[in-house]
């Protein structure tokens, strides 16, 4: 009934959408169930900054294989492969902060599963979506990665308070199952045909479905498909455009994950508040970044198809707004003393960040569209290590002040935390204005 109603890319972007979305209920799900059951043992900030971090290690080893795999294997299949396995790890382990092996390796397996998903989605995406919507299509599917954790800032606190830390993971289970049904009966490769889908004028081959590119490959290369020989990987590592997109997805998401792990335990310990009591604004900043990354997407594509911008100008454009204005609201977090102050700077910082998406990570279907996978892959790789460093190193920052007798509810002992990625976020849009380009360099 949907795929008679709808074109089917419309289908598959809104499936990509809400499987971001519950990948990220998973996340602040367990930032903030673990920090719930941490807390109450008396866990130092050390120890929960490895916990929180383990995740990033599994994800960042999965990056590139996700890639190569959704290139070769398809990144419908290794999308529902990455969703059944993270999901049922959720629903089988227990929730207990005295067994640190037992989590470590449980976050370590489901950072794995879900290291496949965006190599994946990008994957599916450069195959179904047309070149003048997918700014708003990358926009939509990865804004449901702040939808879920709005989602789970308003809702999952009160779980945890009624219901216990674990019921969150038994939650995020069912979401995953859900999801990995639907995706099961609605999604699907592109069909085989002799006609380019969606082909539009001055977009050229990009549009191609994969099984219409490894035909056109077989012909050029005398019988041989397109295959891991053929990824022009020494290019894609040596590229400067690439590494504009690289350097930036790592400072998107530094200031994201320190934000995502950390900013419970600052109303908690900082400003001295609970969650539950907070209501509805803990949730304010991630739907701010639903609705940046939406805006962003939108203004690209009308700024691409109406050519006021060219690509390579749009998304610089919305790479240095989007950044600047998230460097100098992090600067000022620590010196707003009040729920309120907090929520407004996280939000700008988190909105304009979402906003830069619609530049640096959208660009990774302008440079390599047939290899969007692989790039997304290498690029996101660079993103989690910022969330292994990131992460690790902020509670390694507040157990040194705590250790120098300084008082975690004071703004000196946090200004480090968000200054850090303050100054990342300037260096990296200075690093996307001189290398970045919206013209198409790998063929």
């Amino acid at each position: 009934m949907m795929s008679m109603r709808f074109p089917k890319r419309y289908i598959i972007v809104l499936l990509t959408f809400i499987s971001t979305n519950v990948c990220y209920i998973e996340r602040i799900g367990f930032s903030i169930a673990y920090t719930f059951a941490a807390d109450a043992i008396g866990v130092d900030q050390s120890s929960k900054g490895l916990i929180l971090s383990a995740f990033y290690y599994g994800y960042v080893v999965s990056q590139v294989p996700g890639g190569w795999t959704a290139q070769r294997v398809g990144g419908r299949r290794v999308l529902l492969m990455s969703f059944l396995v993270w999901s049922s790890t959720c629903a089988l382990v227990p929730l207990d902060p005295s067994k640190v092996r037992v989590l470590v390796l449980a976050r370590l397996l489901v950072g794995v599963a879900q290291g496949f998903i965006f190599p994946s989605i990008h994957t599916v995406l450069a195959q179904w979506v047309p070149p003048h919507e997918r700014s708003r299509s990358v926009s939509l599917t990865t804004s449901g990665m702040y939808l879920g954790a709005a989602g789970g800032m308003l809702l999952l606190p009160s779980l945890v308070k009624y219901k216990g830390p674990q019921s969150v993971f038994l939650v995020e289970a069912a979401l995953g199952a859900i999801w990995s049904i639907l995706w099961f009966k609605y999604a699907s490769d592109p069909p085989r045909s002799d006609r380019p889908m969606a082909m539009a004028v001055g977009f050229g081959e990009s549009l191609l479905p994969v099984t219409r590119l490894k035909d056109k490959m077989r012909v050029q290369n005398g019988g041989n498909s397109l295959n891991a020989s053929k990824i022009p990987w020494k290019r894609i590592i040596f590229s400067l455009p690439v590494w504009a997109i690289v350097v930036n997805n790592f400072t998107f998401h530094y200031a994201l994950y320190v934000l995502m792990n950390w900013l419970p335990t600052y109303f908690e310990l900082g400003l001295q508040l609970s969650l539950q009591e907070m209501g509805s604004s803990k949730m304010v900043p991630y739907l701010n970044m639903f609705v940046f990354s939406n805006i962003g997407g939108v203004v690209a594509d009308h700024l691409i198809t109406r050519k006021i911008l060219s690509v390579t100008k749009t998304r610089k454009l919305l790479n240095t707004v989007g950044f600047i204005i998230a460097a100098f609201a992090l600067m000022a977090l620590p010196f707003f003393r009040t729920s309120t102050g907090t929520v407004f700077c996280s939000s700008v910082t988190l909105g304009f960040l979402a906003l830069g998406r619609a530049g640096f990570a959208v660009n990774h279907l302008d440079v390599a569209p047939r290899y969007a996978g692989i790039v997304m892959g290498v690029s996101n790789t660079a993103g989690t290590l910022a969330g292994i460093v990131g992460v690790g190193l902020t509670g390694s920052i507040l157990e040194a002040a705590k250790a120098s007798s300084m008082d975690l509810s004071s703004s000196e002992s946090w200004k480090s935390v968000f200054f850090v990625p303050g100054y990342l976020c300037i260096f990296s849009a200075v690093v996307f204005l001189i290398f970045a380009t919206g013209e198409r360099i790998f063929e």
